[in-house]
């Protein structure tokens, strides 16, 4: 039988439903926390007191419905240099998005249906898994919120896009189609294309 040592990853964080679904007791799990001086990030989410806490990840770990997205995806992709502020997440319209922002996370909402267009998961530097919108996506949804980026943040996104090799121009068009963004996209790549 498994002991809870056995389900903290690499990073130093220990997750109560994995530790739990691997047959360790509650009441073991909560002893081995306490003895051992672990800090609660988030419900479920313990870290090492050894440990640097993955924030992106345990974010996720609190609100996994959420993709990461606008000045989070453009800092994951290399399409800014500038660390974000703020988290950004991106989640559907009815969400209950009071908690996310009173800790300071800034949150977007879009229909149901397109919350999980372009999502895709990428590796944080401490080795977690996240959801984020890709490249398309992210230039799209900083299209459609390009009022609450400042203009030269924007324009830079914009042009690094325009400039990377593994840009998808005909997802673009019809990522951009989708969110109603289609003729400013058009106006940029041809200005910049």
């Amino acid at each position: 039988m498994k002991n809870t040592a056995d389900f903290i990853d690499s990073s130093g964080m220990l997750l109560t439903k994995d530790a739990i679904q691997g047959g360790v007791k509650k009441d073991d799990f909560y002893r081995f926390v306490a003895d051992n001086h672990f800090v609660r990030a988030a419900h479920g989410v313990y870290i090492s007191p050894e440990a640097w806490e993955d924030t992106a990840f345990v974010l996720h770990q609190r609100c996994p419905k959420a993709v990461f997205s606008h000045d989070e995806a453009l800092f994951y992709h290399g399409l800014t240099d500038r660390e974000p502020m703020q988290q950004t997440l991106t989640v559907y319209s009815g969400y209950n998005t009071r908690n996310l922002k009173e800790t300071g996370i800034k949150v977007f909402t879009v229909k149901k249906e397109l919350l999980n267009v372009g999502k895709i998961e990428i590796e944080t530097p401490y080795g977690h898994k996240i959801p984020v919108y890709d490249l398309e996506r992210t230039v799209c949804d900083v299209m459609r919120s390009r009022r609450s980026f400042e203009i030269q943040d924007f324009q830079t996104a914009i042009k690094n896009y325009v400039k990377r090799p593994d840009k998808d121009l005909n997802k673009l068009m019809a990522y951009a189609s989708l969110f109603h963004v289609e003729k400013r996209i058009r106006q940029y790549m041809e200005v910049l294309l």
